[in-house]
């Protein structure tokens, strides 16, 4: 069967590196040779679920399994969903292009509520029914798991079962029953969902019934299996039971997270009461530094990433983050390996960390207040002074970083318009303290409408309306117009969707599918979030969003996801919600243990390492391979096959990482963002094979070429292969191409003669080009020194560079015998050869 990427019209699909599969350290197993195929969906874009590390976890645990496939697949794009429903094909994993619905479970990762449209788009492409009712033992298991799954509800009636809470000894536990049951062959569908919810931290729809009042609250929860009356989370004791995963799949494209991801600690003690995660992850549980550092050294290894990410909650928390980072930074500063903590606290940080983490480079700084004074973040539970967040803030620029960004909520409960104007006096201050800074600093704030969540103290609070965040919004900006302080903020609509699902109950599904059918896709995404398709489909379904959100909840008020349990109790949640009106702080259950619900002290407790502080094995910048002898080598390759569609961005960052797995000591730029002395000698079109490509880049002394091909060559995903190696003139200039030599084959495509021989007898041929910068004319007679009929079905083409302005070959093939679109999808172009300068 022909694969989609050898499809002609997949050349004009946006973004094809997101399809094509076959990346370093990807696991394609023989279905044949195993007992369960799990299929792990991701409902965004590649991209956006390729940086999530529960995808990456799950991938390497099932896959450690010789009896298990675990094949991923993700939204694809709205461009290549037109394709896919126009040609009535089969949505498909990446591995091994295999239908979704030949699979025997398919898991969803639920990160967030304005994901669940595009579980539909997903389901409805692979030929699955979107209603679990509808679904016999022909079609896969389907379940979910994720942060949005502690309230299933909205979503209830298409999922056949959840996994609650940690995820990892639950998928496993699936699977082994999975297996029993294929080999089984008689248990009917009933009979499997009945033993899925034996599993623990598995949640069954089905299998609870939900009675309403009149006024349209909860009045009953009510369970219709013996002993099945509520589902108690999932939860890893210890997460140094499960190492992190070291052979990371290496992504074509750039991510949204595009680095090594080491998870160091699961679960947050601060008890931020808007914070779903730091509620739902209970309790912190380290990882060990050692296998942090062993972690990292083979993670880089596996990968060549360029940056380590350190993962949790609260990075700043970790126990001994210190010594880790000096201990990361001693190791990997000299291979040029940048660290970044993505989620820091203002009262946690340590100014010594900045000293190690710009060792390298920056990587980014992002702080989040939340709110802009004393008084709310108390009520949030956030017990920052305005002094600590300047005085870090300060500490950020004078380390020399040029940019700091602040993240705050608007719509926060009890919060008034003085508030807001405190956000812009803090911020203000903040931005007058970096002026004396002999260079220009800059400050961006984030501004995002507070959505009240599940399992949280706030989950009594309402929901201001998407039009009074937006006049908050608005005074924020009014405030600092004329600042140096910029400002970006989240649509409150798109809030105001995501506050339905956020404490919606099942009768919400109605809604969704209406709104789907209508056209409903990416809804997170804010170029395609359409609010009246919404408001129609909420109207239509006889459903007021007010009612889940502006309204304040009783104590007595049954919540829709009551008989989910996340271990804190929900006594424990109400007394928060009392502190927070009475703008009463909670401290860290680090300090003193709160009684929450979630530990038992036996089983369950928190795990932290304080006083690990291994010495390095070298003290400050090491002196590494830096000083030796320095080198240029020229290599020869080819680029063919699913290869071709990647840009030449993407084969950039594939030679550095395929170099870094290969251990090669390449030489760097200075400055703050070093990068590899590397240069291509053609940037090839997307789309187009060649037989003959070059590159130039710079080692630190190697002697032998032949190893330097065999360690390459070796880590050189399919598709691009070394054809010759050899040592250059390091004085001498960066390649430059001076011809390419093309074959176009035209697939069985007629092209006139005539119109090649008015080509050859012109003079001059303009050709409008449009790119960045607008249209412009190309004369293409310039650029073709031979062009000619090898047969009637391939051209042979010669092209000239350097001149100016360039064409690809297939815009110059379709100008020439003015050709439509459709018949230049299906032209292959192979380069066959080129002449350097």
């Amino acid at each position: 069967m022909k694969s989609i990427v050898d499809e002609d019209w997949f050349s004009w699909i946006e973004r094809p590196s997101r399809y094509i599969g076959g990346e370093v350290n990807s696991i394609k197993k023989d279905p044949a040779g195993v007992d369960v195929h799990f299929a792990l969906a991701f409902p965004d874009t590649y991209e956006v679920g390729m940086s999530h590390l529960g995808l990456k976890i799950l991938y390497q645990l099932l896959n450690d399994e010789d009896w298990v496939l675990a094949e991923r697949v993700f939204c694809p794009w709205t461009d290549m969903e037109r394709e896919l429903r126009n040609r009535q094909i089969r949505l498909s994993t990446i591995e091994s292009g295999r239908p979704l619905n030949s699979f025997d479970v398919i898991g969803f990762s639920l990160q967030h509520e304005l994901s669940f449209s595009n579980v539909l788009t997903m389901l409805d492409l692979a030929g699955i029914p979107l209603l679990s009712e509808e679904r016999d033992q022909l079609f896969p298991v389907v379940i979910a798991g994720g942060p949005a799954c502690f309230n299933p509800e909205p979503v209830a009636s298409i999922f056949d079962a959840f996994v609650i809470g940690d995820g990892e000894e639950a998928a496993l536990e699936i699977c082994k029953f999975l297996r029993q049951a294929k080999r089984e062959r008689a248990l009917s569908r009933e009979e499997i969902l009945r033993q899925l919810a034996t599993i623990d931290g598995v949640y069954v729809p089905k299998f609870f019934w939900v009675k309403y009042k009149p006024e349209g609250t909860v009045e009953a929860i009510l369970p219709l299996l013996k002993g099945y009356s509520h589902v108690e989370k999932a939860i890893l004791p210890d997460i140094n039971g499960f190492p992190s995963p070291e052979r990371q799949v290496v992504p074509f494209m750039e991510l949204v997270h595009d680095r090594l991801a080491i998870e160091i600690s699961r679960g947050c003690t601060r008890g931020c009461r808007f914070c779903q995660a730091g509620m739902i992850y209970r309790p912190v549980r380290e990882r060990d530094p050692q296998a942090v550092l062993r972690h990292v050294e083979n993670g880089l290894r596996h990968t060549g990433f360029e940056e380590i990410s350190l993962l949790s909650l609260s990075s700043g928390d970790y126990g001994c983050l210190g010594p880790l980072l000096k201990r990361l930074m001693d190791q990997q500063s000299k291979e040029k390996v940048a660290v970044s903590l993505p989620s820091l606290r203002v009262d946690s940080v340590d100014p010594a960390w900045f000293d190690e983490i710009k060792r390298v480079r920056k990587t980014g700084f992002t702080l989040a207040p939340e709110a802009g004074n004393e008084r709310l973040r108390r009520v949030i539970n956030k017990n920052l002074t305005d002094e600590e967040i300047i005085r870090i803030a300060r500490v950020v620029y004078g380390a020399g970083w040029n940019l700091l960004k602040l993240y705050f909520m608007v719509g926060l409960p009890t919060e008034e318009d003085e508030d807001l104007e405190d956000i812009v006096r803090l911020s203000k201050e903040i931005s007058r303290s970096a002026r004396g800074n002999k260079r220009q600093v800059k400050l961006n704030l984030g501004v995002a409408s507070f959505v009240p969540k599940s399992h949280t103290p706030f989950m009594w609070a309402p929901q201001i309306s998407a039009g009074e965040s937006w006049r908050r919004i608005h005074l924020i900006q009014k405030k600092l117009k004329n600042s140096p302080v910029r400002a970006k903020w989240n649509r409150p609509e798109m809030s105001w969707l995501e506050g339905v699902f956020s404490r919606g109950d099942r009768r919400i599904t109605k809604a969704l599918l209406l709104a789907w059918k209508k056209g409903a896709r990416y809804d997170a995404w804010s170029e395609h979030f359409k609010l009246d398709l919404w408001m129609d489909a909420f109207k239509r379904a006889g459903l007021d969003p007010g009612f889940y959100l502006h309204r304040p909840r009783s104590r007595e008020e049954i919540f829709p996801w009551e008989h989910i349990r996340s271990g804190v109790s929900k006594e424990y949640l109400w007394n928060e919600w009392k502190r927070a009106q009475d703008g009463q702080t909670t401290p860290d259950c680090r300090i003193q243990c709160l009684a929450c619900g979630v530990c038992d002290l036996k089983k369950i407790a928190p795990i932290c390492f304080r006083d690990w502080n291994a010495r390095s094995k070298s003290e400050g910048d090491p002196i590494g391979p830096q000083n030796s002898i320095m080198k240029k080598y020229r290599l020869t390759f080819s680029k063919t096959g699913s290869a071709r569609h990647l840009s030449h961005l993407e084969l950039v960052r594939l030679f550095v990482r395929a170099f870094r797995r290969a251990g090669l000591p390449m030489v760097y730029s200075k400055g703050y963002h070093p990068m590899p002395k590397m240069s291509f000698a053609y940037a090839l079109p997307v789309g187009t094979e060649s037989l003959q490509e070059t590159l130039d880049i710079e080692l630190h002394g190697i002697s032998s070429i032949e190893t330097i091909r065999e360690h390459v060559q070796a880590r050189l995903p399919q598709g691009i292969e070394l054809i010759s190696l050899e040592e250059a003139d390091r004085a001498g200039k960066a390649p430059r191409v001076k011809e390419s030599h093309y074959e176009i084959h035209l697939d069985g495509l007629r092209v006139a003669q005539d119109a090649l021989e008015r080509f050859l007898e012109s003079s001059t041929f303009p050709v409008s080009k449009t790119g960045k910068k607008g249209a412009r004319v190309v004369d293409a007679r310039l650029l073709v020194k031979k062009i000619a009929l090898k047969t009637p079905y391939v051209i042979d083409l010669v092209m000239r560079h350097g001149a100016g302005p360039e064409l690809k070959p297939s815009a110059l093939i379709k100008e020439v015998f003015h050709l439509a679109d459709q018949d230049v999808a299906g032209i292959r172009i192979l380069k066959m050869g080129q002449i350097l300068i």
